[in-house]
């Protein structure tokens, strides 16, 4: 909400899944002065789709959600949830931006970089196919088929 001017300016498409818990409170806090490029959802149900148009994704920091974006290598700015046992978002975010895949924001930076950083990433080229062909790299779509010969290769012996 803090951003809405600089989204507003950027002309970039906002698809914004905002949860159950925050998507009438976000509607009704936008009014009829929200910027016209930005799209609050309350839940997406084709995910797919959303990637599919997504030139960037700005997400938290789940074991799924990073394993669906390797897989679809999509640059990312990843901003791990303060809220999660051990801080493993932000160790799973970091297994990317190690590997030059992803951009970590922390939650507490998010307000005041997270949309420059974007628009930033948006116009440079080289970064946004430097992020998807390292992305890529780490993908694993094989990985139920190779934690079972693991198991079964411990059974076996």
């Amino acid at each position: 909400m803090a951003n809405l001017d600089l989204i507003r300016q950027s002309g970039v498409q906002i698809i914004w899944q905002t949860g159950s818990y925050y998507y009438k409170e976000m509607v009704e806090r936008l009014g009829t002065d929200g910027p016209e490029n930005l799209y609050p959802l309350e839940f997406i149900s084709h995910m797919d789709w959303a990637y599919a148009v997504a030139d960037v994704v700005i997400s938290r920091a789940g074991a799924g959600t990073i394993s669906e974006l390797c897989l679809l290598a999509k640059p990312c700015i990843l901003v791990p949830s303060p809220n999660v046992a051990e801080d493993h978002q932000t160790k799973n975010a970091m297994a990317l931006v190690e590997n030059h895949a992803a951009i970590l924001i922390k939650d507490t930076d998010s307000k005041g970089k997270l949309f420059q950083q974007t628009f930033n990433l948006l116009s440079d080229e080289t970064r946004l196919k430097s992020l998807s062909e390292n992305i890529k790299k780490l993908a694993r779509p094989n990985a139920a088929r190779d934690i079972v010969d693991v198991i079964l290769g411990v059974v076996k012996t």
